[in-house]
């Protein structure tokens, strides 16, 4: 009994001396998991409570860029331009050919009827191929309106944007994070449906211009078949005018004139 009892006098008298262990700081505990990192354990919770560039954004989730690049991508007729080659080809061609062949067809023969009884087939068919085109043209025009739009958004380095009206417009500086993925995207991703579109533009008003050329072409040769009955040069000389000026040069000849 006198030898417990020492034995618990001795230890209690040990904890009551004993120096506290002091608590180490988190970031200097031993890591239990040295396979990890701990600056990437940190990283990890950082990015489930979201990170900086998207929690301090005041921007409004629809006037994002990049918001508006994926709605833009999606939309009609928007998302033709960003589409296979094949599919955007396809797609202006079966636009131009139904504005064609229901608008620019009609209006092309009902004109042509107005102004003359006879039927040119000729003219019919450059007046409804110049209405697809000019559909074709308006439709590619929008497209490159938008793109070009956001396209700016995504590189420029500040975003304006309206909180609840347009009279109230702010302006954000963009993250360096933000600019980053915003000008990657619209670098890899923009720019080239921009280059397709304003080649499309080019082709399209070439095509206009040579449909131009061939109406013009319709009418001057048109003009110079009715005249082919009679003596003319073109602002120089006519048998009418002529015979109205000296008729006795027209002595025995047949008079045609109506």
């Amino acid at each position: 009994m006198a030898a417990a009892a020492a034995t618990a006098s001795l230890t209690s008298n040990l904890l009551l001396f004993s120096p506290t262990i002091p608590r180490l700081h988190p970031s200097l505990s031993p890591n239990p998991n040295p396979k990890i990192p701990r600056n990437r354990r940190i990283t990890a919770s950082a990015s489930r409570k979201g990170s900086p560039s998207e929690t301090e954004c005041p921007v409004p989730w629809e006037q994002q860029p990049v918001n508006e690049y994926q709605s833009l991508s999606s939309s009609f007729p928007f998302s033709w331009a960003s589409a296979d080659l094949q599919d955007y080809c396809s797609r202006l061609v079966a636009t131009g050919a139904a504005f064609a062949l229901l608008v620019g067809l009609p209006v092309a023969a009902f004109g042509t009827r107005a102004i003359s009884s006879d039927a040119d087939h000729l003219r019919w068919a450059v007046g409804a191929t110049s209405t697809g085109l000019l559909a074709v043209t308006l439709a590619v025009l929008r497209m490159y309106l938008g793109w070009a739009y956001v396209g700016n958004r995504l590189l420029s380095a500040t975003v304006e944007y309206e909180e609840t009206g347009w009279y109230d417009g702010q302006i954000w500086v963009k993250t360096p994070e933000v600019l980053a993925r915003d000008r990657l995207l619209g670098s890899f991703s923009v720019k080239p449906v921009l280059s397709r579109v304003k080649i499309t533009l080019v082709g399209l008003a070439a095509a206009l211009v040579t449909c131009a050329l061939l109406f013009v072409n319709i009418e001057d040769s048109k003009d110079v078949s009715e005249m082919a009955g009679t003596r003319a040069i073109a602002g120089a000389y006519n048998d009418a005018s002529a015979r109205s000026f000296e008729p006795d040069a027209f002595c025995g000849e047949p008079d045609f004139s109506p």
